[in-house]
């Protein structure tokens, strides 16, 4: 198992560096640049002065040896856009909003998949089989930019049951994470039920429910188990794909996340916040890939001799 797990992580070191070098190239290549945009006029002397200052003015190969050496140091640089703290102080300021914007997300969508896909498998061609495959498919068809304003409208504006955005109290937090975990209650949804269903057609579970058990009993203690499993490979990447998802309802609900961070460095042309923001999700993403990795390989010794 260590070795399995060395493996896993010396091959995570390439994919990092690919990651770092395309988004680094990508960035600096793309059009204007952190102190050319907007109508406020810059002296070229002050121009010059504020590239010499962060380095832009140097070739771009040695921007990028010199990036990545201070990367290897766990220097992210400070940001060009907001210098009054780093890179690295402003993603440890905005993370955890974001974190914990994709906790609760992913708290409703497990909750909410989970109960929908169960009732639809205990009676399948029902209306409770039909009625929540129907929202799932809704959910995974309407985009989250769609969603989300569109349940402001209705509990904020017409029902005036929620506020219509920030993040502070509980009932701030409500239309965030229903909106980031809606897609998700649906692919878990339509997951569980697929499972569960394979399950409850399953030999023991026919045996368990001629012996008398009750229908609770037999679904809670026998199905629910191996019918779920397809909904525990799915969350790892289903985890990273929350955290890393949130640019859009970080915009619309203004909330003060790093994925709006994102979005405003990327409007902003800020060269080290953006790639410090895309290497922070690329890291959160790898970790939890390799996470599920090592779980299905505690499951299946085979995934570990690669057989």
């Amino acid at each position: 198992m260590i070795r399995f797990l060395v493996r896993r992580v010396l091959g995570l070191v390439p994919v990092f560096l690919i990651i770092v070098t395309v988004i680094f190239f990508l960035i600096r290549l793309a059009p204007g640049g952190p102190f050319e945009q907007g109508e406020r006029f810059v002296a070229p002397e002050a121009l010059e002065q504020l590239r010499a200052a962060y380095n832009l003015d140097a070739p771009l190969y040695r921007q990028y040896l010199d990036y990545l050496f201070d990367l290897v140091r766990g220097d992210l640089g400070p940001s060009m856009k907001q210098p009054s703290r780093t890179v690295a102080e402003w993603i440890a300021l905005r993370a955890p909003v974001s974190m914990e914007l994709g906790f609760y997300a992913l708290l409703v969508a497990c909750t909410l998949g989970l109960l929908a896909g169960v009732t639809a498998a205990l009676r399948p061609n029902s209306l409770t089989d039909y009625v929540p495959m129907s929202f799932a498919m809704v959910g995974i068809c309407v985009p989250i930019f769609v969603l989300g304003p569109l349940l402001m409208l209705i509990f904020s504006i017409w029902l005036g049951w929620l506020p219509v955005a920030g993040w502070g109290p509980p009932n701030t937090k409500i239309l965030p994470a229903l909106t980031l975990g809606a897609p998700y209650v649906a692919y878990i949804a339509r997951l569980a039920r697929g499972g569960m269903f394979e399950v409850l057609a399953q030999d023991f579970i026919r045996t368990a429910r001629a012996k008398g058990l009750s229908e609770a009993r037999v679904v809670l203690r026998h199905a629910l188990r191996g019918g779920i499993q397809p909904v525990v490979s799915f969350l790892g990447p289903a985890a990273a794909g929350l955290l890393t998802g949130s640019f859009v309802v970080e915009k619309v609900f203004q909330i003060p996340g790093l994925g709006s961070q994102f979005v405003d460095a990327a409007f902003n042309r800020d060269y080290t916040m953006l790639l410090g923001a895309v290497l922070f999700y690329a890291v959160l993403i790898l970790v939890f890939n390799l996470l599920v990795d090592v779980a299905q390989a505690l499951l299946d010794p085979r995934v570990r001799y690669g057989k």
